[in-house]
């Protein structure tokens, strides 16, 4: 009676030990399953992540550019107004400032009644560029270049025709009329702006090398202008 019992308590002790083993290793196995799933979920988190911080990149890049543009139609407003302001004196009359109001690029200019009608032909043109009658425009920027060829702003007319191409999207004839602003008026305060322009249309024909070449030239030539800040930070996204 003592065996068969003592047999029957060792029986149940290695029933109760498999089952023990049998429990910690389901524990095991689901621990093991939710340790997987948690990195799976983990990488997918991290995959999101890069996702998103591409987006962010995307939207910092497109805001960058749309604030360039921004300033480039402030620039264009304001020159217009200035010169509308220019030519609004009485006739007979001296401006009070000495320095005109419209930006000019190259020296010199006619006296007398000459320079009403040239700022005339000149604000015609640049008015047919403001409401987007780039065709007009163009026609009438080379005329005024031809019949005022020592204009104080012969060479604005040149820089606006660029301009007229590059809003257009015909970026070969933009680069020929900006590259003709600084060959024509080396010394002109537009130079800089062509030279930008120049970089600009070369990235939107996806000619790299040839944009990178034409915003260091204008970095190391003109390294304190305006389109100089907008030129080195062009490079830095590269």
């Amino acid at each position: 009676m003592d065996l068969k019992w003592f047999c029957a308590v060792m029986i149940c002790v290695a029933s109760a030990g498999c089952s023990n083993n049998d429990l910690v290793l389901k524990k095991q196995t689901e621990m093991e399953a939710r340790l997987e799933q948690l990195v799976q979920a983990n990488s997918g988190i991290n995959v999101r992540l890069a996702e998103l911080t591409n987006e962010v990149k995307g939207l910092q890049d497109q805001v960058k550019g749309d604030s360039a543009e921004l300033g480039e139609l402030k620039s264009s407003h304001r020159e217009l107004k200035s010169a509308l302001e220019e030519t609004s004196q009485p006739l007979g009359k001296e401006p009070k400032s000495a320095p005109p109001k419209i930006v000019v690029v190259n020296k010199g200019g006619v006296a007398g009644e000459g320079v009403s009608a040239e700022q005339d032909a000149y604000l015609k043109a640049f008015g047919l560029f403001s409401v987007n009658d780039y065709k007009g425009a163009i026609d009438s920027f080379q005329s005024f270049i031809k019949a005022y060829p020592g204009s104080e702003y012969a060479g604005n007319a040149q820089y606006w025709i660029g301009e007229c191409y590059y809003t257009q999207r015909e970026f070969t004839h933009a680069i020929e009329a900006f590259t003709k602003v600084v060959e024509a008026y080396p010394n002109g305060k537009k130079v800089p702006d062509a030279m930008l322009k120049v970089g600009y249309s070369h990235i939107s024909m996806n000619q790299r090398d040839e944009a990178r070449g034409a915003l260091e030239a204008l970095v190391e030539k003109f390294p304190k202008s305006p389109a100089a800040v907008k030129a080195r930070e062009r490079l830095s996204r590269n």
